[in-house]
């Protein structure tokens, strides 16, 4: 007898890639929301650079949706009832995460602080529950990758997410 999910559990039917409905009806309509954005706000600021690619993690940790190009930008978590985004931060990101710190919320600021560092990078795992985690998640992703045009400027002069973000509707 299979068990109802709990929040925070993946998609771990590595028979089936999730679609946008499947992410919508697992992470549900608020997160959902967010998940829209933020892929809205990649396309639009980064168009052309990334190919978002579905990639199963095993049973454990399930299907995610990667950014990447070269090399990392960002990955997506749809979790039961929330959606979460992991972004690698490097030394030099590190950095300019210190210099520009202020411009985060306490919150993101507090998650860098207690999140190890490994020879790799920074793994921060952002739960996207509010615009302002939307903000800073997409602050955090101009930093590691300015978008053209935006070379220099602090992360908070990131584009807002796409209007409409904070709706409750959806296409």
């Amino acid at each position: 007898m299979a068990t109802a999910p709990r929040t925070g559990d993946r998609l771990t039917d590595k028979a089936s890639v999730p679609d946008d409905e499947t992410v919508r009806d697992w992470i549900g309509a608020d997160a959902f929301a967010h998940w829209a954005a933020l892929r809205a706000w990649i396309a639009q600021t980064y168009p052309g650079t990334f190919s978002p690619d579905w990639i199963y993690g095993g049973k454990k940790h399930g299907w995610a949706l990667r950014y990447r190009k070269s090399r990392a930008f960002c990955t997506l978590l749809p979790e039961y009832g929330s959606v979460a985004a992991v972004i690698v931060l490097g030394e030099a990101e590190r950095e300019k995460f210190e210099t520009q710190r202020s411009s985060f919320s306490a919150r993101l600021s507090r998650l860098f602080d207690e999140t190890e560092t490994f020879r790799d990078g920074k793994w921060l795992k952002v739960d996207i529950m509010s615009a302002e985690d939307l903000r800073d998640v997409t602050s955090l992703l101009a930093l590691k990758r300015p978008p053209k045009g935006m070379v220099g400027q602090p992360a908070n002069a990131a584009p807002p997410p796409p209007a409409g973000e904070g709706d409750k509707t959806l296409p």
